[in-house]
């Protein structure tokens, strides 16, 4: 491994080399000889698969966050959302259990989660999930998660602007064996899965992994129980791969994930709605390479199913009077996605590597939507129109290396023909059907230099785009809840995201720095605006912001062995080793910011935020342990919030105009575990362990005095965070 490790940094990157390569780089693993049994095959410390393809992480342009196996493991995260959150990827604000939107490098995914919508692309096994909801998303058969910041490759369609988190899930090479976890924990926590995998003699692979859990409302500061904040979560993974002959490969993945009947403390701090949001997909992938390893193949097959089911009544708000106010608001959205990707790549000369890729997709969305209430509550449309999506992109990736591999220069250009269909939705009888055709191009440019063994410096420069969704561009309108007219406008743009950034990376024996500056201009931003308000009736026009939004910051990652990297007189069994990534963005405007806002500072998104952990134990002795303690800083952010807040705390707000400032706060966990016998593990964890009343998005917490206007809530006040939390469980290895 070491001999291989080393021929691919410094050698050429024709990946294809080895045998295996074909199910590895499907599943985003890295080539690895035929395992024996029992033996575990992982990624190597700094390759990815970032921009398509296999290669080490110092010849990319870009910059790219790892959360590996390890940290997964040992983490107490019960979604992606969670563990994302726990490694400071960016601003995560946790609407409620079930629902959590992303801002990387100042763009955002929509609150709902719909991925056509959004501005940070999310991937599982390298093809659209379907959502940007990672709250729905179990950590349970995840193998790593690579975040690329910024569209730093041209491999990635619409929704690439702030960054991709493409999500990799396990299979029989990189997880063999069997695995059982059970824990319990406060507020009727229950936790389960199991999983097992192996590679046979005859070429095969496989793997199986299911999970689910429960808990009840939590309790928040004071011992007060949060009403309507509990769920369910199940999830299930199989993957099954083969390898015909030394230089072709298939594998096949199916999963379902999903949260059931999860409470809503949101926004308007809602104790009546709850919520059930499922994600599943199936993918085939056949990779390989030519006998005279000049040509690498990559062919994916996906089928991607997404659903929200969302009953979000508003039964008590005074917002509505009594007569329509609703006791029942079911809004069922589908997201159904067929697609397929092909990417060959060649190696044109020395040191030359030509990726070519062609990529189809169609998808379909459809809504229904059923209220009941007061007697002047009628049926209304959908939250989302019915669209149906048709996309072909082509792009060329190229890369050189120079000066004896320590030089890599890479450029590339895709170009992306959309059409947009606006189709018959339920009660919205004044819909135009149509469609509108689109295209966009997108390019990167960026090199690498190795200048020692120790240390690397990159600078690259990139473009991103949304696509306008149906309802956006449709000629006709949609009616809201609260009365207002929206009308599409089919001349929109697409929303473009346009970075700079240039960085650094020093490695060492044990330890490894990276630091990064950037630009982010987000232009072209879709909103609806006001055109006119009389009688209580609101008109409003779907347009392209005029005006940017631009994020300035610096963004570093860290880890290190101490006792590798200071020469620690410890014993060979002792590990102690710290980690950390974290931001600053000390420029966040929105230069389109209604004067009505009070400010010109970018909303959502933190102006700050780290994760800092340390992880110390022995290994290799009769009984191994480990401890680790992780604090998570959250820092200022400034909200166009949603709640109606009283006027005596907050006098003369616009509800979803008046921006506010959220102040900065901690949150430490802890966890430790003990190897009782060979395989069987032990452990605990303490979850908020300074009991913080707090919450990243929301003003209005749980607490008295009330700080919101409680007759415009359903039930409650506001919203809190759990507060101190305790877990105990095993784990078995076999």
């Amino acid at each position: 491994m070491n001999r291989l490790y080393a021929s691919l940094v410094w050698g050429s990157i024709a990946f294809a080399s080895v045998p295996s390569i074909a199910q590895d780089q499907s599943q985003g693993q890295a080539p690895t000889p035929a395992p024996a049994k029992d033996a575990m095959h992982t990624l190597p410390e700094g390759f990815i698969t970032a921009t398509g393809r296999y290669e080490p992480i110092n010849r990319i342009a870009g910059t790219v966050q790892i959360i590996h196996q390890d940290r997964i493991e040992k983490s107490t995260a019960r979604s992606v959302a969670e563990l994302l959150s726990e490694n400071a990827v960016g601003f995560m604000s946790e609407w409620t259990p079930g629902q959590t939107s992303i801002n990387i490098r100042g763009a955002q995914t929509e609150g709902q989660g719909r991925d056509f919508r959004s501005q940070v692309l999310v991937l599982i096994n390298g093809h659209r999930a379907g959502t940007a909801n990672v709250s729905k998303l179990s950590n349970a058969d995840i193998q790593r998660i690579e975040i690329v910041r910024g569209p730093s490759s041209v491999v990635y369609g619409s929704q690439n602007m702030g960054g991709v988190i493409n999500i990799i899930l396990k299979n029989g090479r990189t997880a063999p064996g069997g695995f059982i976890e059970g824990s319990a924990g406060s507020w009727d926590l229950f936790e389960g899965q199991a999983q097992y995998g192996g590679v046979t003699k005859g070429g095969f692979d496989y793997y199986g992994g299911v999970a689910s859990s429960t808990r009840g409302n939590y309790a928040i500061p004071g011992g007060k129980s949060e009403e309507n904040t509990a769920w369910t979560r199940f999830s299930a993974t199989g993957a099954f791969g083969y390898q015909f002959n030394e230089n072709n490969r298939i594998d096949m993945t199916a999963r379902t994930d999903g949260i059931y009947n999860a409470g809503f403390r949101g926004s308007a701090a809602n104790i009546f709605a709850f919520d059930t949001r499922t994600n599943a997909s199936f993918d085939i992938s056949i990779t390989g390479n030519t006998p005279d390893k000049v040509m690498n193949y990559f062919f994916q097959a996906y089928y991607v199913n997404d659903v929200d089911a969302l009953n979000n009544p508003s039964p008590l708000s005074a917002l509505n009077t009594i007569p329509n106010r609703t006791f029942t608001d079911y809004n069922r959205r589908q997201l159904d996605v067929l697609g397929t990707r092909f990417q060959p790549s060649f190696n044109v000369w020395k040191g030359n590597q030509l990726l070519v890729g062609i990529d189809w997709e169609r998808s379909w969305l459809r809504s229904d939507r059923n209220r009941v209430g007061g007697a002047a509550v009628t049926q209304a449309s959908p939250q989302d129109n019915n669209q149906t999506d048709n996309v072909f992109a082509f792009y060329l990736e190229d890369s050189q290396s120079l000066i004896d591999d320590r030089l890599v220069v890479r450029g590339g250009i895709r170009q992306t023909f959309g059409t947009t269909a606006l189709d018959w939705t339920p009660y919205s009888p004044t819909l135009i059907t149509g469609s509108t055709n689109y295209q966009v191009t997108t390019w990167m440019a960026g090199a690498t230099f190795q200048a020692t063994d120790w240390l690397g410096f990159r600078a690259g420069a990139s473009t991103g785009f949304r696509a306008p969704t149906a309802t956006e561009l449709g000629a006709n309108f949609t009616v809201t809840p609260i009365g207002t007219t929206i009308f599409g406008n089919p001349g929109l743009y697409a929303e473009t995201a346009q970075q700079m950034e240039a960085g650094t990376t020093l490695t060492w024996d044990g330890g490894r720095f990276d630091a990064v500056v950037f630009q982010n201009t987000i232009a072209n931003r879709i909103s609806a605006v006001t055109a006119s308000s009389v009688g209580g009736r609101t008109i409003q026009v779907y347009q392209n912001n005029p005006a940017n939004i631009v994020v300035q910051g610096l963004e570093f990652q860290a880890e290190a062995d101490l006792v590798r990297s200071f020469k620690l007189p410890f014993e060979e069994s002792w590990n102690w080793k710290v980690f950390g990534n974290g931001y600053y963005n000390f420029k966040m405007v929105d230069y389109g910011a209604p004067a009505a806002a009070g400010t010109g500072m970018a909303t959502r998104i933190n102006q700050y935020g780290m994760d800092i952990g340390t992880q110390f134990g022995q290994t290799g002795t009769r009984i191994p342990w480990s401890f680790q303690l992780l604090g998570i800083l959250r820092g200022p952010m400034w909200y166009n919030t949603e709640e109606s807040l009283s006027p005596v705390f907050f006098p003369g707000q616009i509800r979803s105009t008046t921006v506010y400032q959220k102040d900065p706060f901690w949150i430490w966990k802890m966890r430790g575990e003990v190897e009782v016998y060979r395989g069987i593990k032990v452990f605990a964890a303490v979850n908020n362990i300074f009991n913080v009343n707090a919450h990243p998005i929301f003003i209005a917490q749980d607490q008295v005095p009330c700080v919101a206007i409680q007759a415009n809530q359903n039930g409650a006040c506001g919203t809190s965070m759990a507060g101190r939390e305790f877990i105990m469980g095993f784990q078995f290895r076999f």
